[in-house]
């Protein structure tokens, strides 16, 4: 089973979208997928039409307790609009998570521990996280084998990126192996004069860290996200939907290889 997380500390720039995207894609060649979201926002949870502030069960369940059990991962999961996708869904009690963590040790491996019980389950998990390095985004790096950070193409974002790479440096100083990760450009329009300074930026800067496939500003992606639907589900043709899986092709390759 793949792990992949997404994360970047400026909110903003596409990690939900990233997410549900190249889980659509992989779905659709035959992968069984789960999404997990670890944004008290609940971003992803309410793309699949669940209310964070609603549900009985969600991922904070798994943080009741150090221990985690066998099946409290399962209970958890949620059906979506695709077949093949299950989704872990967040709740707005993840904001609280911060000061609990203080008190009790062992907090920042509670989604790993959670998805080793899922291994035979899925074939690819990929985890939303929030835009704060805290315990949630420390379980997202924790679980994960690759990392994908959506690069929004203007100058603040880039700023934010550079945080980001620091704390990549400093889980990697953590792990017993370093943790790969793809700097992943998004919102990109050729049109304007930042986007296109701001792409050359990140690959003068990042180099071979940078994904080839750009993802651009594309309006099928809000038109989707209305619909509850995957976007390759929504329009398989669109600009935004080739992008991503051009970067699939690429993650999926460097797996082959490992």
């Amino acid at each position: 089973m793949q792990v992949w997380a997404v994360a970047n500390q400026k909110g903003g720039v596409g990690k939900t979208t990233t997410a549900v995207t190249l889980a659509g894609l992989l779905a659709e060649v035959g992968y069984r997928v789960l999404l997990v979201d670890l944004d008290p926002h609940g971003s992803m949870t309410s793309y699949f039409r669940y209310d964070p502030d609603e549900l009985e069960r969600s991922v904070y369940d798994l943080f009741e307790q150090v221990k985690v059990e066998p099946d409290r991962a399962r209970q958890l999961i949620l059906n979506t609009t695709h077949d093949s996708i299950h989704l872990i869904p967040a709740s707005t009690a993840l904001a609280t998570l911060e000061r609990k963590a203080v008190a009790q040790e062992g907090m920042g491996l509670q989604v790993a521990k959670a998805l080793r019980h899922l291994q035979t389950d899925y074939d690819h998990v990929i985890i939303d996280s929030p835009p704060v390095l805290g315990v949630l985004m420390v379980n997202a790096l924790a679980a994960c084998n690759h990392l994908l950070v959506p690069v929004q193409t203007e100058f603040l974002a880039l700023k934010g990126l550079e945080r980001m790479v620091r704390t990549i440096e400093m889980i990697n100083r953590a792990r017993r192996h370093k943790l790969p990760y793809t700097i992943v450009p998004t919102f990109y329009d050729r049109r304007t004069q930042a986007s296109v300074n701001s792409l050359r930026e990140l690959h003068q800067h990042y180099g071979g860290q940078v994904s080839k496939a750009v993802v651009p500003i594309d309006t099928k992606f809000r038109n989707a996200s209305i619909k509850g639907l995957v976007p390759s589900s929504f329009d398989a043709g669109s600009r935004g939907v080739h992008a991503y899986a051009r970067l699939l092709r690429t993650l999926l390759e460097r797996r082959r290889q490992e």
